[in-house]
């Protein structure tokens, strides 16, 4: 049995499905024959990476007992102009929320290394096929 499926449905609109079974639509823009009705896969590698890596850092944090009153993690990206389009810099952004954050920032600065140099195998991919994955991360204090 396959590990992914993506079934077409008209143009170029595909919804796949993993072993996990869940459904995902996917689609392109309209100019492209799309009918803007799914993520395009492109952003859908982009919002793997950030799931990834942030359900690392949201478990070290659980497991170091750091409380966060809300965590984003943003993914900003560079493409190549000429087809095929890959991705040619990523650059991650960690926010974290909560109360009296800079006490435990040498814990936060640990999870995300530990899910960037360790755990995210997302991440790894991607440096492996050369492109760089920078990343920083900020604190904001919550009321």
């Amino acid at each position: 049995m396959s590990q992914v499926i993506a079934r077409h449905v008209e143009g170029v609109t595909f919804i796949g499905r993993a072993k996990s079974n869940h459904w995902v639509a996917m689609d392109g823009p309209e100019h492209f024959g799309g009918a803007e009705a799914g993520t395009r896969p492109m952003e859908l590698f982009l919002i793997s990476l950030a799931g990834c890596t942030g359900a690392d850092v949201a478990s070290i944090l659980n497991k170091m007992r750091v409380k966060i009153d809300k965590f984003e993690v943003h993914v900003d990206s560079e493409r190549a102009s000429e087809h095929p389009k890959v991705y040619t810099k990523i650059d991650i952004t960690y926010k974290f929320w909560g109360k009296n954050l800079e006490a435990v920032k040498d814990k936060i600065e640990k999870a995300i290394n530990l899910s960037q140099d360790v755990y995210c195998s997302v991440s790894e991919m991607i440096r492996r096929a050369g492109i760089p994955v920078n990343h920083t991360y900020e604190l904001i204090e919550s009321e």
